[in-house]
């Protein structure tokens, strides 16, 4: 689903695309994770990462989008203040009273929250990045005959053990 079109032409629209953006968050956790055939891990990662950093930069779009509607919202109530308050006002005081304002507030905390979501979906790229050096030195490392390499998780304290 295309949520940047459906955000801009309604804002309406945005906790859908929250819940959308947060539960894929939770799938693409588990893609991040190395499990299985390294081969086809390996084959499959390109894929993968093209899909989230897309899922990424929709996320930035409608971010942006947020953005400039706060811009705008800031603006009307400015312009509110400079132009029909009882008395006149310098830049400054009408700045302040802007911040207060219940939209620009709401407006806000929407951004930031978003912003947050932003920030979670980079780590996923780069929990995605690092997965792909893994799986490379995972591969070389069997290609030059160290075959002990699984790919899978070990418990490098026992091991450590059993060597003592």
């Amino acid at each position: 689903m295309r949520w940047y079109a459906n955000v801009s032409k309604d804002i309406a629209n945005l906790p859908q695309c929250l819940d959308y953006f947060y539960n894929e968050l939770g799938e693409a956790r588990k893609e991040v994770k190395i499990y299985g055939n390294v081969e086809k891990a390996s084959a499959a990662l390109p894929g993968i990462v093209e899909h989230r950093f897309n899922q990424l930069q929709e996320i930035e779009a409608i971010l942006e989008y947020l953005n400039i509607e706060l811009r705008r919202i800031r603006s009307k109530a400015f312009k509110k203040y400079l132009e029909n308050y009882q008395r006149a006002l310098s830049s400054r005081d009408c700045e302040k009273y802007v911040e207060g304002e219940a939209d620009v507030v709401d407006m806000e905390k929407v951004i930031n929250e978003f912003a947050m979501l932003r920030n979670q979906w980079l780590g996923i790229i780069k929990g995605l990045d690092i997965k792909q050096w893994q799986i490379s030195n995972i591969i070389k490392l069997r290609a030059s005959g160290f075959d002990g390499v699984t790919g899978g998780y070990r418990d490098w304290e026992t091991d450590r053990k059993s060597v003592v």
